[in-house]
């Protein structure tokens, strides 16, 4: 029973991050219905970021108010990122074939991976402890602050980003992009604004992510953007890419998965399970938990 809470804790916990980043992925794709390949990228680079503002803006200070100057300023820095990747690497391409536009993207993310490299170094970096170390013991179980943290904070962000998107007029605008273009430049709606407002979105989400995970496993490459960037993409597609309560869901379910999986297995074959989940998903539900099937213009 502990092994099974403690995994628990754990899931929820790298579920959180999961979640955040692969909303990214999911905003990008249902306005667009592009795969943004750089994103998972950006996430490695909001860390090496977030390092670099703390040793040299914020000098090493660790106070309440530096940890949450860091993150703005990233979360700022990262959206500028997202939105010129847009205008550069994408925008060219919104009439053409959809395979340019994953070419692009792919060489998005390669240009974005060995930036990193070239700025930073292709050595590991000790991420900085920002959040102090403080435990809870319960029984046999151990929760950390940082995964309290992380667990709350992305709760609230996603359940923020809910309610801009359903609640707002610039969240219906959205939706409306999302069903069709066409139609919402009809009703008076900027579609290249809600574009750039979705990358501004999911970059600044995905900075948060990238933060967190910098946080939680210290260690940062500068070839980390693939994993994290797949596992998301993967969470993308099993709560449904496009459905952003989907995108919570899945990262959540992948999170508590691969944590039992390394738990009750071991870590080696928890890449291999999360596959044949994957599979198993698709085959029983194509769109994802809470995607819902559409017909496509053609």
């Amino acid at each position: 029973m502990e092994t099974f809470l403690q995994q628990l804790a754990n899931g929820l916990t790298i579920g959180s991050m999961f979640a955040l980043v692969a909303l990214g992925y999911t905003m990008v794709y249902g306005v667009m219905r592009l795969i943004n390949f750089a994103h998972g990228d950006m996430v490695a680079a909001s860390a090496f970021v977030g390092l670099t503002v703390y040793t040299q803006v914020m000098g090493q200070a660790s106070s309440l108010f530096a940890v949450i100057a860091i993150f703005m300023l990233t979360a700022g820095l990262m959206a500028c990122v997202g939105v010129i990747l847009e205008r550069v690497a994408y925008r060219p391409l919104r009439t053409a074939p959809r395979l340019s536009a994953v070419v692009s993207a792919l060489g998005a993310s390669l240009v974005i991976q060995n930036g990193i490299m070239l700025i930073w170094g292709p050595r590991m970096r000790i991420f900085p402890e920002l959040v102090p170390q403080h435990y809870w013991h319960f029984g046999g179980v151990v929760i950390s602050l940082i995964q309290v943290l992380i667990l709350v904070i992305s709760l609230v962000l996603m359940v923020a980003l809910y309610l801009f998107i359903e609640k707002t007029r610039i969240g219906a605008a959205v939706r409306a992009s999302s069903i069709d273009q066409d139609a919402a430049r009809l009703m008076g709606i900027n579609v290249n604004n809600i574009i750039a407002l979705i990358f501004v979105i999911g970059s600044s989400l995905g900075a948060i992510g990238g933060l967190f995970i910098g946080l939680y496993y210290r260690g940062i490459t500068f070839n980390m953007g693939w994993q994290y960037g797949l596992y998301a993409f993967i969470a993308a597609i099993l709560g449904g890419i496009g459905n952003i309560p989907g995108a919570m869901l899945g990262g959540m379910l992948l999170g508590l998965f691969s944590a039992f999986i390394s738990g009750y297995v071991s870590s080696t074959w928890a890449d291999a399970f999360t596959f044949m989940l994957l599979i198993f998903i698709l085959i029983v539900r194509p769109t994802g938990l809470l995607g819902e099937r559409v017909a496509e213009k053609v």
